[in-house]
């Protein structure tokens, strides 16, 4: 994700930059989709391992707790301060972080990128800028953007994150 380049506007490439912005809202709406799941899937994980620690305090109360017969703060005492509880909520607290900015960009994407075009159509429109010369070979550019993007993706394919377990 690149939000600082894909935020910027080429005002003399209005064309191209409407044509565009609804794959680029898509691709937003995408990787906030992808931080939603992974958030959900990591808050199943913490359910499961306090679970799992759950019933290894109760099948093993002297060893776990310290007692023969453990309260629910003494279990949930076992469980918060096992490792692998303290594991997942810190890759919780992250996935939520990611989520947050993925949703904030996918709404500045949506909206406010969407506004500054309109407006800076607006302003074309009002003959604010010095349209260019010769007429533009859209079909060439979107040739040359589809190529960089084929590039992008090769690159990127190696930069993936590692999902949550």
């Amino acid at each position: 994700m690149n939000y600082k380049d894909d935020m910027q506007i080429d005002e003399s490439a209005l064309d191209w930059e409407c044509l565009e912005q609804t794959t680029l809202a898509m691709k937003y709406a995408r990787i906030y989709s992808e931080a939603k799941r992974d958030v959900e899937a990591a808050e199943e994980e913490v359910k499961v391992i306090r679970s799992e620690l759950v019933a290894e305090a109760n099948s093993d109360p002297v060893r776990c707790c310290g007692k023969e017969k453990p309260n629910a703060a003494d279990i949930e005492a076992y469980y918060r301060n096992h490792k692998d509880h303290k594991e997942i909520k810190q890759e919780l607290i992250d996935l939520n972080f990611e989520l947050s900015m993925a949703e904030h960009a996918k709404n500045e994407v949506g909206f406010t990128r969407k506004a500054m075009l309109e407006g800076l159509i607006k302003l074309h429109g009002q003959q604010y800028f010095a349209g260019p010369k010769v007429p533009r070979n859209l079909s060439y550019e979107v040739q040359q953007k589809h190529d960089q993007k084929e590039a992008d993706h090769i690159v990127s394919k190696g930069l993936k994150r590692n999902k949550p377990k």
